[in-house]
């Protein structure tokens, strides 16, 4: 008799205990944040990134209730700071500020040896802005259209060259995106950084490249460098006047974005959370302001949303890079 009660008494603990489970891991979700968090970006202070990283941080911090810091964790192309975030824990304190690079591109990348897979180890939370992209010659330039440059290329094949700020970054695959649906061939000059591959168009080194608006606005402005016409719509925002590459060379279009990324198995809650977050900054006349003074455009996309531009980012991107045969340095 004594065996069947405790028994009995042993059953009825691991019901009552199973039953509360899913309460308690709801109540977990529920009290997110309960601490400070962190959002790791790969790459270094002072740039536009960092800067949207920041506006952000400080938003989050108030519609959360809890501090967010930014982090700068540089190196091997942001996936450094993504390999961190890969490991931490999928509660929503460790995010990673993440990218066009280091989310899309670098997976499509021969030749890139990866700590840890984006596509499977890191999830989608929400995208704040996008950075427009341009097509720019020095003011001497003779071309001033999209035709121009493409009459200039098929003139004189394998001669034309364009710039970007290292091989397989968005400006890189931008110009061979342009030489491929163009049916030109068309030289890659890869340059450790965007100011150093601006100086040598502005001073006649190379011939044009496709960047984002922030790195060149100031030139446009001052006159050393012309806008010939913009890789996406929202470029509109900054030159509402400025032709789209599009116009001439159909199906093309070219951007990169900014956002939030977090350890896969993320709970639907804590992202729900963070999208609000994100939505409230977007949303923000100062935070869109500082965003646009910088050549950035606010844009909100939710974590589906996201994961769906993620997905047709790397489809693009392997076309472009198997195409032209590019491989990680």
């Amino acid at each position: 008799m004594r065996s069947r009660v405790s028994w009995i008494a042993v059953t009825l603990v691991t019901l009552a205990l199973a039953a509360l489970a899913p309460r308690s891991a709801e109540a977990q979700q529920a009290t997110f944040p309960d601490r400070p968090i962190r959002m790791v970006f790969g790459f270094a202070p002072g740039g536009s990134g960092d800067l949207a990283a920041r506006l952000l941080a400080d938003i989050a911090s108030k519609v959360l209730g809890q501090r967010v810091v930014v982090e700068n964790r540089t190196g091997a192309n942001g996936m450094i700071a993504a390999e961190a975030i890969a490991r931490s824990p999928a509660d929503g304190h460790s995010v990673l500020f993440c990218t066009t690079g280091n989310m899309t591109i670098i997976t499509e990348l021969p030749g890139t040896k990866l700590s840890v897979d984006p596509a499977t180890e890191l999830s989608a939370v929400g995208q704040l802005l996008r950075s427009t992209f341009g097509l720019v010659v020095r003011q001497q330039s003779p071309w001033r259209t999209t035709q121009d440059v493409i009459d200039a290329a098929r003139a004189k094949p394998g001669t034309l060259t364009f710039a970007s700020p290292g091989v397989g970054s968005v400006q890189h695959l931008s110009g061979e995106l342009l030489s491929q649906k163009t049916k030109t061939s068309m030289v890659h000059v890869p340059y450790r950084g965007s100011q150093a591959a601006i100086l040598d168009i502005t001073s006649g080194q190379t011939d044009f490249m496709i960047t984002n608006l922030g790195d060149v606005i100031p030139h446009i402005r001052q006159g050393t460098l012309r806008l010939i016409a913009l890789g996406d719509p929202l470029g509109r925002q900054f030159f509402p006047d400025a032709p789209m590459i599009g116009d001439v060379v159909p199906g093309f279009e070219t951007y990169a974005w900014f956002g939030l990324c977090g350890p896969r198995g993320l709970p639907p809650a804590v992202v729900q959370r963070w999208e609000e977050a994100i939505r409230t900054a977007v949303n923000d006349p100062q935070v869109s302001r500082k965003l646009l003074d910088n050549g950035m455009v606010p844009a909100f996309q939710d974590a589906a949303g996201l994961a769906r531009t993620m997905d047709e980012n790397r489809r693009g991107y392997r076309e472009v890079i198997r195409a032209a045969n590019i491989r990680a340095e």
